[in-house]
């Protein structure tokens, strides 16, 4: 069973990220599951940070980027999200490869909806754990 309410596949959402931020980084949703989100980001020139390792920042961008699509699949219509706050612990560097997100709710409420996003290198090591608090607004 799916706790999605909106209907999204793979290319449409990456379509959504087209000329943004996700974008720019090489960003890319990888799977949208029953009750998750995945996706990748590289770790080069793009997302490193002056020591050529992955730049925490970049590690946010990829937490926030899946959480908030994920959070707008779960908002009913007439709905939509818009992130309240979120935290980083960065547990592990990477120089290279890919980094991996998912996406994973904690609490979707009517107000609000909470997500945790764990990110993984290219061999499933917890580079980053987030948590993304996202609040629950009407459409404008």
């Amino acid at each position: 069973m799916t706790i999605w309410k909106r209907s999204y596949d793979v290319s449409q959402a990456n379509a959504m990220m087209s000329n943004t931020i996700a974008d720019s980084l090489g960003l890319l949703i990888t799977e949208i599951g029953p009750d998750f989100v995945a996706g990748t980001m590289p770790v080069d020139k793009r997302t490193h940070q002056p020591m050529g390792i992955l730049h925490g920042g970049a590690s946010v961008v990829l937490a926030e980027s899946l959480g908030s699509f994920a959070a707008t699949l779960a908002c009913d219509t007439g709905f939509a999200c818009v992130g309240l706050d979120i935290n980083a612990n960065h547990i592990r560097s990477v120089r290279s490869g890919f980094v991996t997100g998912v996406a994973r709710p904690i609490h979707i409420g009517r107000r609000t909806q909470v997500w945790e996003i764990r990110i993984a290198d290219d061999a499933d090591k917890t580079v980053c754990v987030s948590r993304l608090t996202m609040a629950v607004i009407d459409a404008v």
